[in-house]
């Protein structure tokens, strides 16, 4: 790879998961730049990985391209209508579950069901980190 092309690759920065981590390897979890997924934590010397797969640094690659040659930011963020409203789908449930616990809590749930309702709203939550 050239010197210009390293440079440019790193200059790219297209999300907040391809941003380098501070501070030491492994203090923080590790995320794939395009699809979210979590990486397996990396044992090796060498620069860390930013996608988990082949397909994923591609599909990060022909957005990155698309960008450029569409004279948008850097950091601009182009989804499809389909993502945005699978976005705003998740948005809403992830409103729903905290409604939930509110109405819960005040109409004196125990704390069993005010546990599972917390748990559905971590999983409503981790399901929307994910935007592709």
């Amino acid at each position: 790879m050239s010197d210009n092309r390293a440079a440019q690759d790193t200059s790219d920065i297209t999300s907040r998961d391809e941003l380098p981590s501070r501070g030491r390897r492994g203090s923080t979890p590790e995320h794939c730049g395009w699809c979210g997924r979590r990486l397996d934590a990396q044992e090796t010397v060498g620069r860390r990985r930013r996608y988990c797969g082949h397909a994923c640094r591609q599909r990060a690659y022909e957005r990155r391209t698309a960008v450029q040659r569409g004279g948008l930011p850097v950091d601009a963020v182009v989804l499809s209508e389909a993502e945005v409203a699978a976005l705003q789908d998740r948005l809403f449930q992830l409103r729903c579950a905290a409604e939930d616990i509110v109405t819960a809590a005040r109409e004196g749930a125990n704390p069993e069901e005010l546990r599972s309702l917390a748990d559905e709203l971590a999983r409503s939550a981790q399901d929307l980190e994910r935007l592709r």
